[in-house]
């Protein structure tokens, strides 16, 4: 049988490869993935993977050209545009969800990256300064990748088998993000100061800050009652017909 060339396409990664190491593959800003065809089928159709919630990770693996590329490697935003950019070439552009008992429906297309402002990086690192606006201590911190939502998720998979009830994933999840508190880079310190000194409202201001600059795909739309909702991503985000 003669051998087929499966068509591709280059995807624009919202963090335009910024905070990517140099030398690595996605430092480029672009990725390149084929169209979906029946083997991602398979995948989006896998029991085992479903029951494990990594039925999505390895359809990416799949339609993902470079294979020196780790999914581990992508930024949270990164990934999220790769997964429409998916579905777009699978699928077709039009999605439809439901809120609030409602159908809503969609253009995935008209989905777009959030302004990604490169003035905030310094020295070429996925590393960033805020001041707390209330307690005016200064900290650094970091977009999070994979390998970084692996070791959250690991966390707090410990801290529920010890107290069910009482999982603390905010203050996990900002132990991970942040770097520094006023130079103080030990995670002891950083720990400490999450758990007993991070005022609530300088949290809230903190991951206000975090979401307006991190590299992302603005999965927000409006309704026709003037909502604004989040475009949910799932494994119906890809295929309706997998429940």
């Amino acid at each position: 049988m003669a051998e087929f060339k499966f068509p591709t396409e280059e995807v624009e990664l919202p963090s335009k490869g910024l905070l990517y190491p140099d030398g690595h593959p996605l430092k480029s800003g672009k990725i390149e993935i084929k169209y979906m065809t029946a083997k991602e089928e398979d995948i989006l159709s896998n029991q085992a993977y479903i029951q494990k919630g990594t039925v999505l990770d390895k359809l990416l693996e799949s339609v993902i050209i470079n294979k020196d590329i780790k999914l581990k490697d992508l930024l949270i935003g990164d990934k999220n545009a790769i997964l429409i950019a998916t579905r777009i070439l699978g699928y077709g552009k039009n999605y439809s969800f439901t809120y609030n008992s409602e159908k809503v429906d969609i253009d995935l297309t008209e989905l777009e990256n959030k302004p990604f402002d490169e003035s905030y990086i310094v020295d070429g690192k996925n590393e960033f300064s805020f001041t707390l606006p209330h307690s005016n201590t200064l900290i650094t911190f970091k977009v999070l990748d994979g390998h970084e939502e692996a070791k959250i998720e690991a966390e707090l998979k410990g801290l529920r088998k010890i107290q069910k009830d009482n999982v603390p994933e905010l203050t996990t999840r900002l132990k991970h993000i942040i770097l520094s508190v006023n130079g103080e880079t030990e995670s002891k310190d950083v720990r400490e100061f999450v758990d007993n000194y991070m005022l609530a409202r300088d949290s809230r201001a903190f991951r206000e800050h975090l979401k307006s600059i991190q590299p992302d795909v603005d999965m927000s739309v409006i309704l026709d009652n003037g909502e604004e909702v989040e475009v949910p991503l799932g494994l119906n985000f890809f295929w309706p017909d997998s429940e």
